[in-house]
């Protein structure tokens, strides 16, 4: 049985990796996830770099003059602002414009809330970094003077504040960097359906529809091992493809610059070793499903949009993980697709997880696995699935 499954390995390998095109865009539809990362974290860093100068157009500027020196003190550029500044907020040529009111002097002067206008679009991300420094720098200065005031009356500024809350973060940068790079489980989940789709579909549906398969069933081998061959075949690319992913996800985190997020993100061998330990088993299930698709389906132009119904499986429990809170439970690893996103997850906060969960992460896969090819196998029995269906 094995000498068998060896030859059909043999055979459709030979025949896929003859098709260079066809092995060359099952590895570059996994680098999509990584030059996504690449682009929006690249952009994101240099919206929200530090070092970048803060520049505020200011209309009114000569009725706040202890404010306009506040500011500059701490970085802070004053520019003239232009007449059509609403137009240029809502076209995304200037970030924001604080406004002076004439009357701020007088409420000023008279111990009164003095009141500032700043005029901002929320609704763009670019401006948000900017909005966000000077609203930091505009209360900064309003508890300075708060605390001046009662300072002035004798009065302690500890009174206004009864309760003071100190915080202490138990996040380790590794666990701060997993929330932000919440992308990376999806897209490594991702490639092990993608990498394999186009070889589960021509083993099965390509050769019915180019009558190979039929001649093939009447050689002296099992269904079974002409299944195991051509699903081993499919493992084997879908792994590939999950390595290229991870190594380009590696690249990139590496190139991208991340510090000015504020995020640390540290990849070890430990934890490159678990996120292929957590996602290889699961090349098992998704190739051992897509050729039960493929063998169901009566063409290859049908079993192609029956397994792109199929990628959209890996992406519901990433985004259910990325916006539910959900405090993972031991049974939980056992579910195929759900279980390897968590677990991913786990390993980049660095958390200590145990062989436990890769081991029921692995049989749950391979479960999956034996139940799909058994019912291929199956399918391989009847005459209306060998002859097309017709």
């Amino acid at each position: 049985m094995r000498r068998l499954i060896a030859t059909v390995f043999r055979k459709e390998m030979k025949d896929h990796l003859r098709d260079r095109r066809s092995v060359l865009s099952a590895l570059a539809g996994p680098l999509i996830g990584p030059f996504i990362f690449m682009a929006m974290f690249t952009l994101m860093a240099s919206w929200f770099r530090e070092g970048k100068p803060l520049e505020v157009s200011v209309i009114g500027r000569e009725h706040a003059p202890s404010l306009m020196a506040f500011l500059q003190r701490h970085g802070a550029t004053l520019t003239e602002t232009p007449k059509d500044y609403e137009a240029l907020i809502e076209a995304g040529k200037l970030d924001a414009v604080l406004i002076i009111p004439p009357d701020y002097g007088k409420d000023f002067s008279a111990g009164h809330t003095a009141v500032v206008q700043l005029v901002v679009d929320n609704s763009r991300n670019q401006a948000r970094a900017t909005i966000r420094r000077l609203t930091s720098l505009l209360e900064g200065y309003s508890g300075q003077l708060a605390a001046q005031r009662l300072f002035a009356r004798g009065v302690s500024p500890e009174l206004a504040a009864a309760v003071r809350v100190d915080e202490v973060d138990l996040a380790t940068p590794e666990r701060m960097a997993a929330n932000v790079l919440n992308i990376i489980p999806i897209f490594l989940v991702f490639a092990a359906f993608m990498g394999g789709m186009n070889v589960a579909i021509d083993a099965m549906a390509g050769e019915r529809e180019r009558g190979s398969l039929e001649p093939l069933l009447l050689n002296p081998v099992p269904r079974g091992a002409v299944v195991v061959g051509k699903w081993l075949t499919t493992v084997v690319l879908a792994s590939v493809a999950i390595g290229v992913c991870l190594g380009a996800f590696l690249l990139a985190v590496h190139r991208v610059p991340l510090q000015d997020l504020g995020v640390k993100a540290r990849f070890d061998i430990a934890a490159v070793l678990g996120m292929l330990a957590t996602v290889v088993p699961l090349a098992f299930f998704a190739s051992a499903g897509q050729m039960l698709v493929s063998t169901y389906a009566r063409s290859f132009k049908e079993a192609q949009t029956y397994i792109q119904l199929l990628l959209l499986l890996p992406m519901l429990p990433g985004m259910l993980l990325a916006v539910s809170p959900i405090q993972s439970q031991l049974w939980m690893y056992v579910i195929p697709v759900f279980g390897q996103q968590l677990l991913i997850g786990e390993v980049m906060r660095g958390q200590a997880v145990g062989a436990m969960p890769f081991l029921l992460g692995a049989l749950g896969c391979a479960a999956a696995a034996a139940l799909c090819l058994m019912l291929t196998t199956r399918l391989l029995g009847e005459e209306r699935i060998i002859f097309g269906r017709a």
